[in-house]
């Protein structure tokens, strides 16, 4: 499947989820150990357990003022803290309470303030992912966000892979030429994939062959993802642990 542009920035991709299958299911239960947090709403300084029901607040309410639904508000003042920062970001909206993928848009680098990115790739998952059509201003009610906050990638020299990809942990970047792909640590969870199908599919997701990460012509990269996410639309938010 194609990676395309977000924006002009050039910098934004789609498809964080979903290779060979475009639908992946989600668990709806909380982490073990985790309490789900509940929804705080955005106004100024923000700690770091209100991170997660900020980030996903941030997303539905870009999306309300797009579509025209009434179900999402402004805060008061933009958060401060890591929503000022630059980080790489994704936004994924399923079906509730089936968890169909329905939209996935990103920043995979740090190109805007986490803000700033956060609703912009909202938005865009949700009304200009090509594989769906525009999420409705009735339909939003019925979807839950998950935000997916992602850490500096870092570079797998070929001897690395696949031992230096660990499964639940990792997300995948692959690039050769202008061919890019992209996979967010769940999606192999979610697949049942092991290191090596992971780097497959996230060779699929570039338009390359499976395999071709074991050519030093393909440059493949890891990061982590901070993954937050709604259990019920527009309501309680679990930060999502990765498997031990």
């Amino acid at each position: 499947m194609q990676i395309f542009l977000l924006s002009k920035r050039s910098t934004a991709s789609g498809n964080g989820i979903g290779s060979a299958p475009t639908t992946v299911r989600y668990k709806t239960s909380p982490s073990r150990g985790e309490e789900p947090l509940h929804g705080a709403r955005p106004s100024g300084a923000v700690t770091a357990e209100d991170v997660g029901a900020v980030a996903v607040h941030l997303a539905r309410s870009a999306v309300a003022r797009a579509v025209g639904a009434k179900d999402g508000s402004e805060p008061e003042r933009e958060p401060t803290g890591i929503f000022r920062e630059r980080r790489g970001v994704f936004v994924t909206w399923c079906t509730f309470p089936d968890r169909d993928l329905r939209g996935c848009i990103g920043f995979p680098q740090p190109v805007l303030p986490l803000a700033e990115g956060l609703r912009e790739a909202a938005v865009a998952a949700a009304l200009e992912d090509p594989r769906f059509p525009p999420v409705t201003a009735g339909e939003l009610h019925r979807l839950v966000a998950d935000v997916s906050l992602l850490t500096p990638f870092v570079p797998l020299p070929l001897p690395a892979r696949p031992d230096g990809v660990r499964v639940g942990r990792d997300g995948l970047s692959v690039e050769r030429g202008r061919l890019r792909g992209l996979l967010l640590p769940q999606v192999a969870v979610e697949q049942g994939w092991d290191a090596e199908e992971l780097l497959d599919g996230t060779c699929e997701k570039a338009g390359l062959a499976r395999g071709a990460w074991r050519s030093e012509a393909v440059a493949v990269y890891r990061f982590e993802a901070e993954v937050y996410r709604e259990l019920e639309p527009a309501g309680r938010v679990e930060r999502a642990r990765s498997p031990a």
